[in-house]
């Protein structure tokens, strides 16, 4: 089978709810990660095939396939198509793994794939509530299929994330602990300029918003539980963010007829289905399958990115792969960074790409749960 490459991975700064991001339109924000990827690469953008995109609730200026709107919006070759995707929280990863399973199929060559979502300017989960005037308050009700197998019983992530922490025996306390050192990696990060191969500035906003370097456990300790008597709380949870990614996926002969230097080989993809009413274990049994597949150990994964949507989700999964903690989000998480839902797939993959280079490791591992009780993972090799 062919291989896939990754020539190269930019992305915004993750601009905070309300913050230096907040109002710019998605197509817009999509439209610079475009340019700055074209311009990085030299590549001519005609030759692009398709542009993919993850993105979610795709309504007002995120509908109207946002991707194709963002390379236009870009300036770019009107022959160029895109497309966007929804697989929930690891739509941008999707997108990623469509591009390589293009290339790897040897039905394209050169692939743009990643993200977008403004959630100040559309808030989460908008798809599902502005359908209620029509009768509809969620996806599931009035499905017969649906609750003669699942019943009427909420389905939600923070439903999800609390049985979790409950079956898994992860206290508040613990949950405080791990976002704390997610803030501190983050900040450590910012300071230390980790990020920025990966980040093209966005105006007067140059780094990520959400990192807060004055929080405490004692500060997380003053908030209510996002549920009567539960241990969740904001300061545990992802944070509401803006931001776009975006990377450049090819063949072999690409690099050869465009003169493209690889950073990185896509090594495995794989995504796997868990009970959607947890929701959100699906990166446990997804790991063990993608290590499993490629014969590889957590041993050999030089370091992880798995996405912060709820420090819960992380702990569970540290306790089933016990994980080296020091190789998993080394420069923080959602809870710091945020997760710009479309667009965090892509995020984690700059993020990661860019460490194991830092680093000088060779294999580097990205997972992330998504809604319907799903999860991707993708484990790519440095080639820089």
């Amino acid at each position: 089978m062919a291989e896939a490459y990754i020539v190269d991975a930019v992305r915004t700064p993750v601009g905070k709810r309300g913050g230096g991001l907040s109002q710019e339109h998605p197509a817009d924000l999509g439209a610079h990660v475009l340019n700055a990827l074209m311009e990085r690469t030299r590549i001519d953008p005609a030759v692009v095939e398709d542009v993919i995109f993850g993105c979610i609730d795709t309504i007002g200026p995120q509908a109207g396939d946002i991707a194709r709107t963002c390379w236009l919006a870009a300036g770019l070759p009107d022959q160029v198509p895109g497309t966007t995707i929804d697989r929930q929280c690891g739509s941008s990863q999707q997108a990623i793994h469509f591009a390589a399973q293009a290339v790897m199929s040897g039905t394209s060559d050169v692939i743009v794939a990643g993200g977008v979502q403004n959630m100040s300017l559309i808030p989460i989960s908008s798809a599902m509530t502005l359908a209620e005037p029509l009768g509809f308050s969620d996806p599931f009700s009035g499905s017969k299929g649906w609750v003669d197998r699942y019943g009427t019983q909420e389905i939600s992530q923070f439903r999800g994330a609390e049985m979790i922490a409950e079956k898994w025996d992860i206290s508040r306390e613990d949950m405080e602990r791990f976002a704390l050192e997610s803030h501190q990696r983050a900040v450590r990060a910012i300071d230390a300029d980790a990020f920025k191969d990966e980040i093209v500035p966005y105006g007067e906003v140059t780094t990520d918003e959400g990192p807060r370097r004055n929080t405490s456990l004692e500060k997380m300790a003053t908030l209510q539980p996002l549920s009567e008597g539960g241990r969740l709380t904001a300061a545990v949870s992802s944070q509401i963010s803006d931001a776009a990614a975006a990377l450049l996926v090819v063949s072999e002969r690409a690099l050869k007829e465009h003169n493209l230097r690889p950073r990185a080989r896509v090594h495995h993809l794989s995504v796997r289905g868990a009970d959607p009413v947890w929701m959100l274990t699906a990166p446990i049994p997804a790991t063990a399958h993608a290590l499993e597949k490629t014969g590889l150990t957590l041993d050999d994964i030089d370091l992880v990115e798995i996405n912060e949507a709820f420090a819960s989700v992380v702990l569970a999964w540290e306790k089933e792969t016990g994980a080296d903690m020091q190789k998993v989000n080394v420069n923080g998480g959602a809870i710091s960074l945020g997760h710009p839902i479309g667009a965090t797939g892509a995020r984690l993959m700059s993020t990661l790409l860019n460490e194991l280079e830092r680093r000088q490791g060779r294999y580097g591992l990205q997972t992330m749960c998504e809604g319907g009780g799903q999860a991707n993972v993708t484990i790519i090799e440095r080639l820089a």
